[in-house]
């Protein structure tokens, strides 16, 4: 198990570094931020000025060692913009980001899991039918269409839910309910599907031949059984919330997270800003990913008996 978490560990390290390459290069690629920053009228000598404060009249090879280097010193470059430090800007928009992924994650749990079970044990009722609609219906709408819908009804016409911002318990409502719309509905047809798998097994009748009551044999042997690929599930739902998931949620409704602020540098040309915040996502998509790789060779007896052999 030791070996297999040190792969691991490697491979988030050669990810990691990868992607701060690419990052870097791909930022170049959006344009000249010195025009973005000063705007028109300025001189030609202004213009250098702040080319050679910036180190962009510097080779980009020389220009990607100086991005490496501010990877020492804490602070990872100064804004563009705001004219301070990368980290402080990035920080301030992590709880707020955590604020909404948090309660989206906890209500996907809570309503898919057991609307899986359900489909699963009454797969011949119309209460598995019901279920399965639905969940196919919630996967084929888009969060952001979710969310304007939601704004238009809750906002314009009735005017219940305030929009804009994270200031109240009332602005939660809408952003994580349209996080989690497309979530619920995946992990729902997941786990109805992992528990199909499992309630024919034989240790389920083995389970209720011993007389053990229904909803033990179905919640301790068989969602225990099903986790396994559950849990691989929620892993790539985490991380795909904490890559882009909360990107266009953020931009519709104000919310001052990573996701907004990497909208807003991205049109502003903040390339200091830009290149952490992506950095920041992409960290966190890695190190989620390695846990579940982690938690899934723990998980799994299978798996755990091959990375000892």
């Amino acid at each position: 198990m030791l070996s297999y978490a040190l792969r691991t560990l490697t491979r988030m390290a050669l990810t990691f570094f990868a992607i701060v390459t690419i990052v870097f290069f791909a930022t170049r690629l959006s344009g000249d931020a010195i025009d973005y920053v000063v705007g028109e009228g300025i001189t030609s000598e202004d213009r250098a000025l702040l080319i050679e404060y910036y180190d962009l009249d510097k080779p980009l090879f020389s220009q990607y060692l100086a991005f490496l280097h501010a990877f020492t010193d804490g602070q990872f470059g100064l804004s563009f913009i705001e004219r301070r430090p990368v980290s402080e800007i990035v920080v301030e928009r992590l709880w707020p980001s955590a604020q909404l992924l948090l309660p989206a994650m906890a209500l996907t749990l809570l309503v898919s899991i057991p609307l899986g079970i359900a489909a699963a044990i009454w797969r011949k009722s119309w209460v598995g039918s019901a279920v399965m609609a639905v969940a196919f219906l919630g996967y084929a709408v888009p969060n952001f269409v979710l969310a304007i819908v939601m704004m238009l009804v809750f906002s314009y016409w009735l005017n219940w839910l305030p929009v804009v911002g994270n200031g109240t318990a009332l602005h939660f409502i809408m952003p994580t309910v349209a996080m989690a719309g497309v979530l619920i509905a995946a992990l729902t047809r997941f786990t109805r599907n992992a528990m199909l798998d499992v309630l024919g097994q034989d240790f389920m009748r083995t389970a209720r031949a011993k007389g053990l009551p229904e909803a033990r044999v179905i919640v301790k042997h068989g969602l225990r059984n099903a986790g396994i690929t559950i849990l691989s599930v929620i892993g790539l739902q985490v991380a795909g919330l904490a890559a882009a998931g909360s990107v266009v949620i953020e931009s519709i409704f104000a919310w001052p997270g990573i996701g907004d602020l990497l909208v807003s540098s991205a049109l502003r040309r903040d390339y200091p800003v830009l290149q952490f915040g992506v950095l920041t996502v992409a960290l966190a998509v890695i190190v989620i990913n390695a846990a579940v790789d982690l938690a899934y060779a723990w998980a799994d007896p299978r798996l755990r008996h091959t990375v000892k052999a």
